[in-house]
C-alpha cells in the first residue's frame, strides 16, 4: 500500500519526489523505492517522522505499537498521522503516540495499486478540517474516497476491503462458464473482466440504481432473465450479503 500511495501521489503531482521519504527494515525494498520513484529512503523511523508534515503508517496492526513507540517522542500536535492498519482504532493509536495530534484511520483496498481503489477515512475527534481534506486528497490519488464514522470501519473492511476477492471469484466463475459453453479461456477471461469493469463504471458514472440498470438489460423471455433465474435459485444476493457480514464480524474480532 505504501508503494501504491507513493506512485499515486507522484502521478497526481501532489509532491515532488524530494518531499517524500520512506522507511523500511528491508534494504532491498528501500533500494526498490529509491530506484523506482527517486524518493528519499532511510531506516530511521524517528528521524523521518521528526521532519515530516504528514506521516502515513503502512504497517501491519501487529507492529503498530512498536512503530509508534519508535516515533512518539518526535511527534508534534501540528503533524497529521494516518494509519492504514486494519482494525487498529484511533483510541489505540492515540494511546500509543501519547500526545494529542491529528489522527486519521484509512481503509484502502488493493486496486489502489492501479489508482482504482476506494478508501474510507475516519478522523479523530476535533480533527482540523484542513487535515481531513489533506488526507482525502492523498487517497484520492489512488482512487475514490468516502468519509465514515470510525464505528463503520469494520463494515468497510467487510465490503470494500475484502470485496476485490469476491469480485475476482465472480470473474473466475464467469470465465469458467464461458469455457463451459465453448469459448477459449483467454477470450472468456477478457469478456468476463471487461464486463465487470464496464458494469461497475455504469453504476458510478450514471448514478443510477443497479436494479434499474439490470432491468434495462433484461428483455421479456430473453437470455438475461434465464440467467438471472439461475442466480436467484442459487441465492447469489443472499450469499454476497452473508459474505460481507462474515468478513465484518471477523474484522471486529481481529480488532479486539
Amino acid at each position: 500500500m505504501a508503494e501504491a500511495l507513493v506512485s499515486g501521489i507522484l502521478k497526481a503531482k501532489l509532491a515532488p519526489p524530494t518531499n517524500i521519504s520512506a522507511t523500511d527494515i528491508s534494504s532491498s525494498r528501500l533500494e526498490h523505492f529509491k530506484k523506482t520513484f527517486q524518493i528519499v529512503v532511510g531506516s530511521d523511523n524517528a528521524e523521518e517522522a521528526k521532519r515530516a508534515d504528514v506521516i502515513i503508517l503502512c504497517v501491519k496492526p501487529q507492529i503498530m505499537a512498536m512503530v509508534a513507540s519508535e516515533i512518539k517522542d518526535q511527534l508534534s500536535p501540528e503533524q497529521l498521522l494516518i494509519s492504514v492498519a486494519a482494525g487498529y482504532s484511533l483510541t489505540r493509536i492515540q494511546k500509543d503516540v501519547g500526545i494529542k495530534m491529528s489522527l486519521v484511520r484509512a481503509m484502502p483496498n488493493t486496486p489502489a495499486v492501479i489508482q482504482e481503489g476506494v478508501t474510507a477515512l475516519a478522523g479523530s475527534s476535533r480533527l482540523p478540517l484542513h487535515h481531513l481534506q489533506l488526507a482525502q486528497t492523498i487517497f484520492e490519488s489512488v482512487g475514490k474516497v468516502v468519509i465514515v464514522e470510525e464505528s463503520l470501519m469494520d463494515a468497510v473492511t467487510g465490503l470494500s476491503g475484502s470485496g476485490p476477492a469476491y469480485i475476482y471469484l465472480v470473474i473466475e466463475a464467469l470465465t469458467d462458464g464461458g469455457v463451459r459453453v465453448g469459448l477459449p479461456r483467454a477470450v472468456a477471461s477478457v469478456l468476463a473482466a471487461q464486463t465487470v469493469l464496464g458494469a461497475a463504471r455504469m453504476v458510478l458514472e450514471t448514478g443510477e440504481h443497479p436494479a434499474l440498470l439490470k432491468d434495462r438489460v433484461t428483455s421479456p423471455g430473453g437470455t438475461t432473465i434465464a440467467g438471472l433465474q439461475q442466480l436467484e435459485a442459487g441465492q447469489l444476493r443472499a450469499t454476497f450479503m452473508k459474505a460481507v457480514e462474515a468478513a465484518t464480524a471477523r474484522s471486529q474480532e481481529l480488532g479486539q
